[in-house]
C-alpha cells in the first residue's frame, strides 16, 4: 500500500496498475481535486470527459461510472464514493481565467493550470497534454437551461472517491489552490491518496 500526503495548493503524480485502486482522500472537507490519467503506456490516451459523459449517460461522475479515454477505453471504475458527486465540465482554474474571472490582481496567483504543468514536466509532458479533467469534490451545479456555477463545496472532511484500474495509468493531481471561488472553501487544505492492490 502506497500513502501519499498531498500539502495545500501542489500537485502529485503517480503510477495506478491495473486491477489496483486508487483512493482520493478530502481530508479537510470542500477541497477541490483536479485530476487527469493517462494510459502509462501510451500518454498520447488520455482521460476525456466528453467520452465519460457520453460513456455513462451523466454529467457527473459518481459510484459505478466508468471513467473513459480518449480511445473510448474504459481505464477506471468508480467503485466507492461517499460525497456524491464530481464534476467533469468546469476544467481547472489558470492565471489567465482568474484574471479574467476575479480581476487583474488575481493574474499571478497559484493555479491548477501551472500545478499541472509542474508535474506533466516530469513526465515529458508539457500544456499541450492538459485535457479538461475531473474535479473530485467540486460543487459545479448545472441548471435547466445549461449554465453552471462553482458553489460551496458538499464534501465533509474524510469523504473519498476510490476507483479501480482497468489498466495501468498515470494519474496527475492539482491539489486546487483557488482562493477565489467557494471551491475550497476559500481556504485550501491537504488531501490524501492511497494506491492499494
Amino acid at each position: 500500500m502506497q500513502i501519499h500526503e498531498i500539502p495545500a495548493e501542489k500537485p502529485w503524480s503517480g503510477l495506478v496498475r491495473k486491477g489496483q485502486t486508487i483512493r482520493i482522500e478530502d481530508s479537510y472537507g470542500q477541497q477541490a481535486i483536479d485530476t487527469i490519467f493517462y494510459n502509462a503506456d501510451d500518454f498520447g490516451e488520455r482521460y476525456s470527459n466528453q467520452e465519460t459523459m457520453r460513456t455513462n449517460g451523466i454529467a457527473y461522475i459518481s459510484t459505478g461510472a466508468k471513467v473513459v479515454s480518449s480511445e473510448g477505453r474504459v481505464m477506471l471504475t468508480v467503485t466507492a464514493d461517499t460525497s456524491g458527486r464530481h464534476d467533469t465540465s468546469a476544467g481547472c482554474c489558470s492565471c489567465e481565467s482568474n484574471t479574467v474571472r476575479f480581476g487583474h490582481e488575481t493574474r499571478y496567483l497559484h493555479a491548477c493550470r501551472e500545478n499541472f504543468l509542474l508535474e506533466l514536466a516530469r513526465h515529458g509532458l508539457s500544456k499541450r497534454d492538459i485535457v479538461p479533467n475531473i474535479n473530485f469534490f467540486m460543487n459545479v451545479p448545472i441548471s435547466p437551461n445549461g449554465a453552471m456555477t462553482i458553489d460551496d463545496g458538499i464534501s465533509s472532511p474524510g469523504d473519498h472517491v476510490e476507483l479501480k484500474a482497468e489498466m495501468d495509468v498515470l494519474c496527475v493531481i492539482s491539489n486546487c489552490p483557488q482562493i477565489n471561488n467557494p471551491c475550497n472553501g476559500f481556504d485550501p487544505t491537504p488531501i490524501r491518496v492511497i494506491i492499494r492492490d
